[in-house]
């Protein structure tokens, strides 16, 4: 055997005897195993001073070491006197390391555990100790940690153990001492009818699914909402029962008109924890409702002679019955549904539905404000499978003369098998009693399927109750048709701004068109502030309850509207009192033709007043969909005056089959040379102006945007005028008459532009 070698352990079963001491071993005292040190506690090689036995003096060791454990002696004690004399001259020498060489090496083992060849001899030379020493001590070391790893890893499982014993008992016990809620009587399953059955089972499914997420939750939030009572006796719940709760007896919630400024202030908090699991409930039940909604066809859905889909709402509640409780009085009921194929692929759309911006952003036409009030899941994965959101939003048109929809809801997304999602939204007005409310989402969302080459098909269901009885007669027909609020005008939205998206991506632009932009950075910059052009737009045209618009004159529909706010520390905007005017009225046009007329450079003159009559001209656009309307430009204005700096417009144009917008405003021509090289756009002042273009809802055919059928267009106007650069200036009655005068001008001459071309 090679020198420094060791026995291995177990062909010394008896070398440690009851007194500590080694016996056993003859002549071997050069060869020694690790000796139990009782003062540090840890095992320590033995002197290994002596002189190094030869390999055949080790074998006849081994054979004498073998032959002395048969007799079955542990001690030196008692071995026989003979035994004893040839022992004594070669009696082993115990060495036991100073504190400071333990110390030493448990600071080296911290560092490296496995030492080298280099590094053990490096180590025992600064310790006075044999390398072999050192070695032995290492891997006694290790030993005993693996050894106390172990010890803690089975006192851990030992305890989840017990634990998991305990719950077992525990479940074991309540499931004996089960008893019917009806007679008190011990139950089984054996004893219920086939439907009741059936009703446990779908009910358990449901419990499962709440549990998951409510596990979900628990895991990402913090806040464990897994233990709760159940709302109902399980024999009576119904698997698609949505927990209604009547919160003080006020069935006719909704009766009177309230300010939804009162609404919002009741739901700015985020709901309690006694909330979260009827909320849960509400959402996978809603899940249920939305899937079978989204896949259902008659009777549940009728085709009317125009080819949309319309809810039959008898079927709905005996389909459905429970829903979200009954329908207050005085609200109607406006359910739509729709299908398109988009340019996006499902991942992607799914990610812009659970993020509240994004999803404010691309839907900016029709949601005016939102905010997340509170995630009770996040998802699971990465991704957003489970996720949970109380969320609050206010849906718009783009016009003062109808109100917004409030609605305080949650929001609930889930993965169904490959390629195939669905986002659902449901209303917790229950949870929050308020007179104010004016519109409770029923289950509503969109069913997304993945399709090959990053499209996705899109099912969009719009499903609620509502008191529209603020709305002005302009726009009943518009809103009761349900073109206004319902499904399609959400797919024909996506749809455009899927097409937009694309368009920012795009690298295969062709160069042959004169004034098209191919500089990949400078075309993001500028859709990125043709984006924030549009969506200051939106922002600032509806009724919604962070606006104040004061009507200026009569009772009429052509009233203009007003308001004013201050700038102030805005980079997007210029600093100063900033006031803002718009008015909504009805043109025997269609859609499509007041739309080309706002956006074509070539008529701006016949209604731009702010031009003063100058030429105005393309210099460079962006193309950002199929239709050739949907388009971002860069426009100068030559003024006829060669005393006065020509002006830069940046607008945008866009439309679908559900409304069109034309929005511009103008823009510094140094700051514009900026962002055209690819610049940040966000410092880029701007003050959009533009109008809003809907169907007035009477045409047979539902009043399609791109229909050049007949039928009239309902066009809101709105500017938005810098009165004062001092922002602590007061606003003068002569700035509200100049901006009342100059919208008045403005309808006036639209009118008569387009009654000309009509005749």
């Amino acid at each position: 055997m090679p020198t420094g070698a060791m026995i291995p352990a177990r062909n010394m079963p008896s070398m440690i005897g009851r007194n500590g001491n080694v016996g056993g071993l003859g002549s071997s005292s050069g060869l020694t195993l690790g000796q139990p040190n009782m003062l540090d506690g840890q095992l320590l090689p033995l002197d290994m001073s002596h002189n190094t036995p030869s390999e055949s003096e080790m074998a006849r060791l081994r054979d004498e070491e073998f032959e002395s454990t048969k007799s079955g002696s542990e001690n030196h004690e008692g071995a026989s006197g003979d035994d004893q004399d040839q022992q004594r001259p070669k009696k082993k020498r115990y060495h036991r390391h100073t504190q400071h060489q333990i110390q030493e090496m448990e600071s080296f083992f911290k560092e490296c555990p496995h030492p080298d060849d280099k590094q053990r001899k490096e180590l025992s030379r600064e310790l006075g100790l044999e390398p072999l020493q050192v070695k032995f001590w290492f891997q006694n070391k290790r030993t005993q940690m693996k050894t106390q790893h172990e010890r803690h890893e089975n006192t851990q499982l030992r305890t989840e153990n017990e634990k998991l014993r305990a719950d077992n008992m525990r479940y074991r016990e309540a499931l004996g001492n089960a008893s019917c809620p009806n007679c008190g009587g011990p139950t089984a399953i054996g004893e219920m009818s086939f439907d009741e059955h059936h009703l446990r089972i779908e009910n358990s499914r449901l419990r499962e699914e709440i549990d998951r997420i409510s596990a979900i939750a628990a895991k990402y939030v913090g806040k464990p909402v897994v233990n709760y009572p159940l709302m109902s006796p399980p024999v009576q719940t119904r698997p698609l029962e949505l927990g209604v709760v009547n919160f003080g007896g006020q069935p006719g919630m909704g009766n009177e008109m309230y300010g939804a400024a009162d609404l919002l202030r009741s739901i700015s908090s985020a709901p309690t924890e006694a909330d979260k699991p009827m909320i849960i409930e509400l959402a996978v039940a809603a899940m249920e409702e939305l899937i079978r909604m989204a896949q259902m066809g008659e009777p549940l859905w009728m085709t009317s002679l125009d080819g949309t889909c319309v809810l039959n709402e008898d079927e709905y509640v005996r389909t459905f019955p429970r829903g979200i409780g009954p329908k207050p009085a005085g609200f109607k009921c406006e359910a739509s549904r729709e299908t398109a194929v988009v340019i996006m692929n499902h991942i992607s759309l799914v990610e812009i539905l659970m993020d509240v911006n994004q999803w404010s952003n691309v839907f900016a036409g029709i949601v005016s404000r939102a905010m997340t009030l509170e995630v009770l899941s996040t998802g699971v994965a990465g991704n957003y499978n489970g996720a949970l959101q109380v969320m609050t939003a206010e849906f718009q048109v783009p016009s003062p003369l109808v109100p917004t929809r409030e609605s305080y809801y949650v929001r609930y997304c889930k993965q169904h098998g490959d390629g195939t999602w669905a986002v659902v939204d449901v209303s917790l007005d229950n949870l929050r009693p308020s007179p104010a409310v004016r519109c409770r989402r029923r289950p509503s969302g969109c069913l997304i399927q993945e399709m090959p080459n990053g499209y996705s098909k899109v099912t969009w269901v719009e499903n609620v109750e509502v008191d529209d009885r603020g709305v002005h007669n302009l726009y009943k027909q518009l809103v009761s048709s349900g073109n206004a609020f319902g499904a399609k005008r959400w797919v024909a939205t996506l749809d455009r701004q899927c097409e937009r998206l694309a368009s920012v991506m795009a690298t295969n632009i062709p160069t042959g068109d004169v004034g098209v932009i191919t500089n990949q950075d400078g075309r993001k910059s500028m859709l990125k502030l043709a984006e924030r052009m549009v969506m200051s737009f939106c922002a600032g045209v509806s009724a919604s309850t962070a606006h104040t618009w004061t009507t200026l004159s009569g009772t009429g529909a052509d009233d203009v509207r007003v308001m004013t706010r201050k700038s102030v520390d805005d980079p997007g905007r210029p600093p100063g009192i900033v006031l803002s005017a718009a008015t909504s009225f009805w043109l025997p046009v269609s859609p499509k033709r007041v739309f080309d007329f706002l956006r074509d450079e070539n008529t701006r003159n016949e209604w731009d007043i702010l031009s003063n009559g100058g030429v105005v001209q393309e210099m460079a656009h962006i193309a950002n969909g199929r239709d050739t309307g949907n388009c971002v430009s860069l426009l100068r204005v030559n003024s006829a005056n060669s005393s006065q700096s020509n002006m830069l417009i940046l607008q945008e144009s866009c439309t679908d089959p559900a409304a069109a917008f034309v929005i511009y405003a103008p823009v510094d021509i140094v700051a514009m040379n900026v962002v055209l090289n690819g610049g940040d756009p966000d410092y880029v002042a701007l003050l959009p102006s533009g109008f809003a273009i809907l169907p007035d809802g009477t045409t047979v055919h539902g009043g399609s945007i791109g229909e050049a059928a007949s039928g009239g267009s309902l066009l809101t106007v709105a500017f938005q005028i810098l009165v004062d650069s001092v922002p602590t200036a007061k606003l003068s009655l002569g700035s509200v008459a100049t901006v009342n005068n100059l919208i008045a001008c403005t309808v006036e001459r639209i009118k008569a532009s387009l009654s000309c071309e009509n005749a």
